[in-house]
Formats: structure tokens, C-alpha cells, sequence
């Protein structure tokens, strides 16, 4: 009598397991609007650079999604076009002017609205890795809006912080993300 339950367990089962082994579809994303902003700290004054220029693609497929996103440099605006300058001039921005970041994560077919990616970022003539950063996954109709913060700071891309009244700048510049993406 046991054997029969068992077997019918199984045979149960049988769909469920095949269902999830089934492949993920490719998927092609498109950036369609983000909001970058760093944020630096100095003890006089926080200050807050953003930028709406950010361009991206991705494609998902085979259980894996990898995304590549450039922001220009110069297109991050904290509101002191003097502040702007001599950020650009601090992170060498005549001669990397692009922000590059590759984001590698799971494809999922969950409803899970945490995601964690690797990250390599380009800057500054650098180049960083941050490793299981969380990002936020909502659905809004066919779109998907991420968001999420990079734990950026100045010595991870050797950036000598900039100074006011000879006290520098604090080493974190984590850039906060916003962004919505688009299947093609």
C-alpha cells in the first residue's frame, strides 16, 4: 500500500519539476529614463549630483541577465557648475568621460522584488567590482523599475578627495539608482 502513495507522489510531482526546469525566455531590455545620484559628504555640507542621461541595454537568457549601462560624466549636475568642474577635474573626466557599469544577475521567473548583482564599474580610469548589491525590482506593466544604491567610494577608483578649507571630502560616494527598463 505504501509503494502505490509513493508513486503517486512522484508521479505528482513530475509536472511541478518539469515546469521548473523549463528554460527562461531571452529577454532584450532597453533603458527608458533613469536618475543617478551621488551623494558626498563633507562636514560643512552634503551635496547631491544627478544625472538623467544614462543610456543602457541587457539581455537575459540562459538563467543569467547581463546589462551594460554608460552615464557621461560631465552630464552629473549638483546645482554649482564651479562644484561640477572641478568634479570632472577630480575624477578625470576629460580623459574617461564615460561612467560604465556591467550588472550580472539570475533570471528569475519569480515575483521576488529583491535581486542581487554583481557589478564591475568603470571610472575614473578605474575599475571596480562590488559583489551581491541589492536592487529593488517593481513592475509596472511591461516596464521593470530598478532601484538600489552602488557603495562607490573615492579610493575604490583612486580618486585623491577633493577638499574644502583643507578638510576632505568623506572616501563614500555610494550613487543611488532609479531607473525603468523596457523589454524589446
Amino acid at each position: 500500500m505504501k509503494l502505490p502513495l509513493a508513486l503517486a507522489l512522484l508521479i505528482a510531482a513530475l509536472p511541478a519539476s518539469a515546469q521548473a526546469a523549463a528554460p527562461l525566455p531571452t529577454t532584450q531590455w532597453v533603458l527608458q529614463q533613469s536618475t543617478l545620484t551621488y551623494h558626498m559628504t563633507h562636514p560643512l555640507h552634503d551635496v547631491d549630483g544627478v544625472s538623467h542621461d544614462a543610456r543602457g541595454k541587457g539581455i537575459c537568457q540562459e538563467g543569467e541577465c547581463n546589462f551594460l549601462i554608460a552615464v557621461p560624466v560631465k552630464s552629473f549636475d549638483s546645482g554649482d557648475s564651479n562644484r561640477d568642474l572641478h568634479m570632472i577635474e577630480a575624477t578625470r573626466g576629460a580623459d574617461y568621460p564615460m561612467v560604465i557599469v556591467r550588472a550580472q544577475f539570475p533570471q528569475t521567473s519569480t515575483g521576488s522584488s529583491t535581486i542581487y548583482a554583481n557589478l564591475v564599474v568603470q571610472f575614473a580610469g578605474q575599475t571596480a567590482h562590488y559583489e551581491h548589491v541589492p536592487f529593488q525590482r517593481t513592475s509596472v506593466g511591461n516596464d521593470v523599475r530598478i532601484t538600489g544604491t552602488v557603495p562607490a567610494t573615492c579610493s575604490d577608483f583612486k580618486i585623491t578627495r577633493p577638499s574644502f578649507l583643507t578638510v576632505p571630502i568623506s572616501n563614500q560616494i555610494p550613487v543611488s539608482v532609479d531607473s525603468t527598463w523596457r523589454p524589446t
